[in-house]
């Protein structure tokens, strides 16, 4: 067995790549690690903001789709995300933060019984930050640069939220495929964490029947779960596939290798090597500031950028 030690990153959908970058570079003070494109459709941008160095488990990622319509809202989907800060007093510095800068948000309040702000971006994205009572993920690095003061910086991703009508069907998927324990149990929610007690593991799987969600703008795409090696991603490719789900088998992203698959509610997973990283192609003292792309894109450069818009601030 090839135990999950956590998130790795999680995939969104935005409208406008500079609206993007302003909000999660400028506001909520995460480093803009990696500028690139999708490699299935390079004429749109795929961003990538986390820690210092992109770590596995800090990543939010995001694929701009300029004509996308709205998100409306249901089930069978990923529906909030969490992100972990360094303590309860933290929580009052981002209430006067979204105060400042005008951005929608809840009072203090409480998540899955822990304290809590929720808050979204222009799009429409839920997020809930919680304190992570020292449990941040081991690896995350200060950036110094941030407009985020250290003590008050964005750890990575906490507590990941899922809505499904059948909530035993996606419970099975992640105890007896990817041994996850559910640490409590209601006819409304589950909860499940990859490693006992640890927050940044965690999945809030929540029922509800209706329709299914129509993904748009502020939508997220799919969440990617980590695994330490290629060894690990291979075990769970045949573990995927002796379950009867479809599997994409292993896929390169330059920057790890993955796999993807549908749980039985629709649900996209994604299944992440922990390396190489983001700096396998750029200095840390530089990452993301230009267009990075995998070699099998390189050839294309030119006729890339010219499809792409800037997104820096004039």
């Amino acid at each position: 067995m090839y135990p999950i030690p956590g998130h790795h990153h999680i995939s969104m959908i935005t409208k406008n790549a500079k609206q993007n970058n302003r909000f999660y570079r400028d506001i909520l003070g995460l480093r803009r690690v990696k500028l690139t494109v999708n490699q299935d459709d390079p004429s749109m941008y795929h961003l990538f903001y986390g820690d210092k160095t992109g770590s596995p488990g800090t990543e939010l990622s995001f694929f701009e789709m300029p004509f996308v319509g709205s998100t409306h809202r249901g089930t069978n989907a990923i529906t909030q995300i969490g992100l972990l800060i360094p303590s309860e007093a933290s929580l009052t510095f981002w209430k006067s933060r979204f105060e400042e800068f005008g951005v929608k948000h809840s009072d203090i309040t409480t998540y899955v019984n822990r304290p809590a702000l929720h808050f979204e971006d222009a799009e429409g994205l839920r997020m809930v930050l919680m304190p992570s009572d020292g449990q941040k993920i081991d690896h995350w690095e200060t950036w110094e640069q941030s407009s985020v003061p250290a003590e008050h910086q964005i750890q990575g991703m906490g507590p990941v939220e899922i809505t499904v009508r059948r909530l035993d069907k996606i419970g099975r998927t992640l105890t007896d495929i990817f041994g996850y324990t559910e640490i409590s149990r209601s006819e409304e929610e589950a909860i499940y964490q990859s490693i006992n007690g640890e927050l940044f593991g965690e999945i809030v799987v929540k029922a509800m029947d209706g329709p299914a969600e129509k993904p748009g703008r502020g939508s997220i795409h799919h969440l990617a779960i980590r695994v330490q090696d290629e060894e690990a991603l291979a075990y769970y490719d045949e573990l995927v596939r002796a379950s009867g789900f479809l599997s994409s088998g292993i896929v390169d992203r330059f920057y790890f290798k993955s796999l993807y698959f549908r749980e039985s509610n629709g649900i996209l997973f994604e299944i992440a090597t922990d390396g190489p990283g983001f700096t396998i192609d750029g200095r840390i003292e530089t990452l993301g500031e230009k267009l990075d792309l995998p070699p099998f894109l390189e050839g294309r450069r030119h006729e890339i950028e010219q499809k792409l818009q800037p997104i820096e601030e004039e």
